[in-house]
Order: C-alpha cells, then sequence, then structure tokens
C-alpha cells in the first residue's frame, strides 16, 4: 500500500476466517467512497523500538509544570505549533468525568462494555521509582509503565490520550455503551501495564482499547494499530483473543483512515497500518479482545499538528469509535 498525500492505494480485498468478504476503506477524502472496514494483511514487525505503552522509555526528570522530554527518536507512549492541545476544543470539549460510567438508556451498544486505556498518566513523571519497577507480562518481566512521550513542543503524550479517550467515551455512550477506563488522571500514578490488563479482564469488556501516540523519529509518520501475537508463556495466553482482536483492530483502522484522513505508518507495517506483537503487557496479559492505537508519532512535526489540534483529536476519536461500533454490532 503506497501513501500519496491524503490518499493511498488500498489492498486487494480478502475474506475474513468465516469466508465474510471484507474491503478496506479508503481516506476520508474520498466521500462516499467508503466500500468496507479497512483490513490490510498484517507483516508483523516490533517497527520503532518497543512502541506501545509497555516501553521500556526511561523517565526524564522534570518539574511540576515542565512536561517530559523525549530523548529516545525510538522510544513510543508505552507501546506542528505545539500549542499543548487547545487549538478547536471550543469546538467540542471533552469532558473530564470518572473513572467508569452508566449506560445510556438506549442506542446499539446498550449492554456492551468497553474499556478505555488511556496510555500513561501525567503524573508518572513524579513517581520514576514506581514506575520502574519489573512486572511481568508471561512472556518476560517488564517495567510497570513509562512517562510517555511529547511533541518537540512538550506537549505530553499522557494529555495526549486523555483528551481521546474522554471524547471517545462520550461518543460510545452516545451508543448506548458502558465505558470505563483505566485512568482518568485520578490517580497519583499509573496503573501498571499488567493492572491496565486486569481492568479489562474484570470488567468482561467487550472490548478494550489503549489509546497512544508514538516517539519515532522526524519523518516517520501516520498511524498503526497493534494487535496481539499468539503468546502462550507463564501467566500469557493471548491464543482465545488473537482473532477478534484482529478483527477489532482492522475495523478501527480502517475507520480511523475514514475519520481523519491519515495514512498508515511509512515505518512500521510495511504499509498496512497493522503490526502484530508479543512484547506489550497490556495485550499479553488481556483475556478480552483488545488493541493499541499509536494515533501518529508526536516527535515528527508534520503529525505533533495535528494531534496538537482539538479538531484532529475529536476525528480520531471518531474513527476509533466508529471502529469499535462496527466490531460490537457484528
Amino acid at each position: 500500500m503506497s501513501y500519496v498525500g491524503p490518499d493511498f492505494d488500498p489492498p486487494q480485498p480478502r475474506r475474513s476466517a468465516l469466508g465474510r468478504p471484507l474491503t478496506v476503506a479508503v481516506a476520508a477524502v474520498v466521500v462516499g467512497a467508503v466500500a468496507g472496514w479497512g483490513v490490510w494483511q498484517v507483516t508483523g514487525g516490533s517497527g520503532g523500538g518497543d512502541g506501545g505503552s509497555d516501553s521500556a522509555k526511561v523517565p526524564q526528570t522534570r518539574s511540576a509544570t515542565t512536561p517530559p522530554a523525549s530523548g529516545d527518536p525510538t522510544a513510543s507512549a508505552d507501546a506542528g505549533d505545539g500549542d499543548g492541545g487547545k487549538e478547536g476544543d471550543d469546538a467540542e470539549k471533552a469532558s473530564p468525568s470518572g473513572s467508569a460510567s452508566a449506560p445510556a438508556a438506549t442506542g446499539p451498544l446498550k449492554g456492551k462494555v468497553v474499556v478505555i486505556d488511556p496510555g500513561h498518566n501525567p503524573g508518572n513523571f513524579q513517581h520514576t521509582a514506581e514506575i520502574n519497577r519489573k512486572v511481568d507480562i508471561g512472556t518476560h518481566a517488564k517495567e510497570c509503565d513509562t512517562t510517555g512521550t511529547t511533541t518537540n513542543d512538550g506537549y505530553p503524550e499522557a494529555e495526549f490520550t486523555l483528551d481521546v479517550s474522554r471524547r471517545l467515551r462520550t461518543l460510545l455512550q452516545q451508543q448506548g455503551a458502558t465505558v470505563k477506563f483505566t485512568q482518568d488522571d485520578d490517580r497519583a500514578w499509573g496503573p501498571c501495564i499488567d493492572e491496565r490488563a486486569r481492568i479489562g479482564n474484570a470488567a468482561k469488556a467487550d472490548a478494550a482499547v489503549s489509546i497512544h501516540a508514538d516517539g519515532s523519529g522526524s519523518g516517520n509518520r501516520g498511524f498503526h494499530v497493534i494487535l496481539p501475537g499468539t503468546a502462550d508463556e507463564g501467566a500469557a495466553d493471548t491464543r482465545p483473543i488473537v482473532a477478534p482482536s484482529r478483527d477489532l483492530g482492522e475495523r478501527i483502522a480502517g475507520y480511523f483512515v475514514r475519520a481523519t484522513g491519515s495514512a498508515p505508518s511509512n515505518y512500521v507495517g510495511d504499509g498496512t497500518g497493522l503490526v502484530t506483537r508479543t512484547d506489550l503487557g497490556g495485550l499479553n496479559l488481556s483475556t478480552v479482545p483488545k488493541v493499541f492505537i499509536e494515533c501518529g508519532n508526536m516527535r515528527d512535526s508534520k503529525d505533533a499538528s495535528l494531534l496538537t489540534s482539538g479538531a484532529w483529536r475529536q476525528k480520531a476519536a471518531r474513527g476509533i469509535s466508529d471502529g469499535i461500533t462496527s466490531f460490537l454490532k457484528n
């Protein structure tokens, strides 16, 4: 798949394991031309270092008012003009309510439970000892959490993930879903990556999504969805969730393209927008369908100009919501 401007060339449609035809959603600029939900063949690969919320990124020391700076061009958040994320927020603001919500009275997702995992915690940088301790993720031990990354102008990933997550919560509640957060800036730090997985498991979530933005090098652009690979070791057994998680991830990827016009990553996934990994605790320890989405690369100025826009973050939330809704309705 090649990316040229806001459009990209879709691959040929394939059939799912159930024999159901799925076709690829083209970019949002081609209005009305969407024929399916964005299905791509994954070629795998871990790509930009330890991307995703479980990345072994060394936290940077900072004051209470200064966001952490990422010096690692490949460290992602746990896997622009840098306006602090304010642009476009007056059009549709995110609501910072509690970590759990009651379902809406009506809607197509009534009775469905969705767990949203906003990557990192704004307070992690003040608790380096706690987040640096190792936890068991089945395949090996890994740091409890990281600080996440920032844009070059200092907009923290932890703020980005909370904003998109809160917007996503509102959209899902409007569809009737019960939405639970792993954290809503309502605790001093964490939770650790193993606890994040347990929260989704305990909720018996119908779908769980971890929201992130990457911290790769300048020139690396685009989003990617991280799918759980097969892990069967220690506390990890992803075998029951690999297939449904792939379905969830493919739908989110397709709708994300449609809503935002963003292209799949040009640095991981070979242009598919999908990457399979077995080194992330949030996926390894999950017993419910779960994926991560890296919405863009905060360390690239062009991607950063999108990530710091409230209007774009609303589009991102819409794309993720539509993908989750499609998954839960089918």
